[in-house]
């Protein structure tokens, strides 16, 4: 564009404007208060173009290209960080902020930099607050770190789903992933409660299923990682489970078939989440790197750890379920 500018002229004359036009010429428009002509004005930083912010709309058009020739880099476990915060992030942030006015407490518990393995509650049928948690955090946290999530197998094995589980960060649920994750300093994120908590009906909500055998405390220990517990309020009420048809289940190979005040009544409409308020809160960090080499191998202290985490998380459910009052008031 012939008007556009490329550079600083040097200001020889103060009532003209101190830009150079795309031709490489000092521009001769009269200047404003700020030194440009009214053609050369340098963008605001609310600059919107429709509803979308114009810098967010720009990186994902920069995005897109570079995409289309190849130019993007994915790390060894498929995660493309740049599509999650050019793309996902931006889309999830409406539904996240104002749909369901999401609150986050205690986020200067999780650490800055270096390794740690945030643990937390998982209900909803499907594995959205594990996205809410990973996306809030990025946008939330002070550092905007990436959370990097250990997934059950079923997304990992179904077409088009595993790929997008990859991309946003995602790996199987087994140690020596979790492992390499933590030794690279990454924040990882795991839901010891797995389908039990997914699949829990209604009249168990906010009720914590059991942790296992404590694998992800063997991991912290063996990674010298704190362990921060995570309570996730909010997610129980966004497909209400009533049923679940265990006979469709074993038909298409899931672990619960969910019958919900919406689903599959309204066919596709059944699958929008409802708009429950959320709370996402951090508690303390468990420490695990002054304690022996061989605590990863004392079943006791792995069991009481495990214990004491999910009791934390109990309590906080159970706090905030009850200060929050109505879900979707």
């Amino acid at each position: 564009m012939a008007g556009q500018v490329i550079a600083l002229a040097p200001r020889r004359d103060p009532d003209r404007c101190g830009a150079i036009t795309a031709r490489g010429r000092p521009c001769r428009n009269p200047a404003r208060a700020n030194g440009f002509c009214a053609t050369h004005q340098p963008p605001g930083a609310g600059e919107r173009i429709g509803p979308f912010a114009a810098a967010d709309l720009r990186a994902l058009l920069d995005y897109a290209r570079r995409r289309l020739v190849g130019d993007i880099e994915v790390d060894e476990f498929g995660f493309d960080d740049e599509w999650v915060e050019r793309i996902v992030s931006p889309a999830a942030r409406p539904l996240i902020d104002l749909y369901w006015r999401t609150s986050w407490l205690g986020l200067e518990h999780v650490p800055p930099e270096g390794p740690a393995m945030l643990v937390a509650n998982h209900a909803g049928v499907l594995p959205v607050d594990a996205l809410v948690l990973r996306l809030g955090l990025l946008e939330r946290h002070p550092a905007h770190r990436h959370v990097r999530l250990l997934a059950a197998d079923l997304a990992l094995r179904t077409p088009f789903v595993a790929e997008l589980t990859r991309r946003v960060g995602s790996t199987l649920a087994c140690d020596e992933d979790a492992l390499r994750l933590l030794a690279r300093g990454d924040l990882l994120g795991v839901f010891p409660e797995g389908y039990k908590g997914v699949g829990k009906g209604w009249r168990k909500r906010y009720r914590l299923q059991r942790f296992g055998r404590g694998g992800f405390v063997t991991t912290a220990i063996r990674a010298r990682a704190p362990i921060v517990p995570v309570a996730i309020v909010g997610s129980e009420e966004i497909y209400p489970m009533v049923g679940d048809v265990r006979v469709l289940a074993r038909l298409f190979g899931l672990p619960f078939f969910p019958i919900t005040p919406t689903f599959p009544w309204l066919g596709p409409l059944g699958a929008i989440p409802l708009p429950s308020k959320w709370i996402v809160e951090f508690g303390e960090p468990i420490p695990t790197a002054d304690l022996p080499p061989d605590a990863a191998e004392d079943p006791m202290l792995v069991f009481e750890t495990a214990d004491r985490v999910r009791d934390t998380i109990q309590q906080m459910l159970v706090r905030n379920v009850m200060e929050r009052g109505g879900a979707f008031v």
